[in-house]
Order: structure tokens, then C-alpha cells, then sequence
């Protein structure tokens, strides 16, 4: 019984990595795409779209930490 439980958790907090960290990535490359498209659009305003978006990235990837703490929480808990 104790083996099924750490098998349960560890396939849980697998998916829990897998499925949470889907988005942030695909938020994060979409979020570089149009980054770099407006760049070629508009250099000169290449420096408030850069600030932009590595502000907007920062805080997406707090979302992949947040699944990530989650994660450890469902295996040592």
C-alpha cells in the first residue's frame, strides 16, 4: 500500500509539472514573437518593447514556479 501512494505522488506531481508549465512556456515564445515583430516594426521604440517584455516574461515564469512548488508539495507531502 505504502508503494502505491509514492507512485501515485510521483505520477501526480509529474503531470502537475507537464501540464502547468505548458502555458507559461508557449505565453513566454508567443510573448517573444510579437516582441521581435514589433522591434523590426518600430526600432526605435525597441527599448520600452524590450523593458516590456522581459517584465511580462519575469512574471509568466512566476506562474511555471508556482506549478513547480505545487509539484513538490503533492511528492514530500
Amino acid at each position: 500500500m505504502e508503494m502505491d501512494l509514492e507512485v501515485i505522488k510521483s505520477i501526480t506531481a509529474g503531470a502537475t509539472m507537464a501540464i502547468g508549465a505548458i502555458m507559461p512556456a508557449l505565453s513566454i515564445g508567443k510573448m517573444g514573437s510579437k516582441a521581435v515583430e514589433s522591434i523590426g516594426r518600430n526600432p526605435e521604440a525597441g527599448a520600452k518593447i524590450q523593458t516590456a517584455m522581459i517584465l511580462a516574461v519575469a512574471f509568466t515564469e512566476a506562474i511555471a514556479i508556482y506549478v513547480l512548488v505545487v509539484a513538490l508539495v503533492i511528492k514530500f507531502v
